[in-house]
């Protein structure tokens, strides 16, 4: 350092990833205390579990499947849930640096982690709950799968980070 406004020495990959992981990271543990307490007020969300066996069943060619609880078990499918959980909240942070640059995380406002998390709460309306008919489950109290990501419980932080 040179000085007390002086940046440390880091190079531009170097300090995007960093920043990357550890926002992606933070958003992901605000997003897991937020599913911990609807769970406590009786507000049931996807199990990991369930992530990880899906993962598990891609190696195998298998992208749908009826029932992903009656699918059969991956080994570890648990730790493979919550790796995926964590590795999407740092690509969606990696997403936001990628889109408004490493100013907006040295000086950060609301709008564009606003706009990018909006943006990210429909992919997992096309990727992951088509795959996983739990969701139907999950959401058999609204009326559509929209329902639940624009007006449940989960809305708030969703757009906030777009999960």
């Amino acid at each position: 350092l040179q000085g007390e406004d002086a940046a440390p020495n880091v190079s531009h990959t170097s300090e995007f990833v960093l920043r990357a992981f550890f926002i992606g990271v933070s958003a992901t543990i605000v997003m897991d205390l937020w599913a911990l307490l609807l769970k406590q007020l009786g507000i049931p969300s996807l199990s990991f579990a369930f992530v990880g066996r899906w993962i598990g069943h891609l190696s195998h060619g298998q992208w749908t499947h009826e029932s992903i609880a009656k699918a059969a078990p991956i080994r570890g499918e648990l730790w493979i849930g919550w790796f995926t959980q964590y590795s999407i909240g740092v690509t969606f942070a990696a997403l936001l640096l990628a889109v408004y640059g490493l100013e907006w995380a040295r000086k950060p406002t609301l709008l564009p982690a606003l706009i990018v998390g909006i943006v990210t709460v429909v992919s997992p309306e096309f990727i992951l709950q088509p795959a996983l008919p739990v969701a139907a489950h999950f959401t058999a109290r609204y009326a559509t799968l929209s329902e639940v990501k624009c007006s449940g419980p989960t809305f708030p932080l969703s757009c906030l980070y777009g999960r």
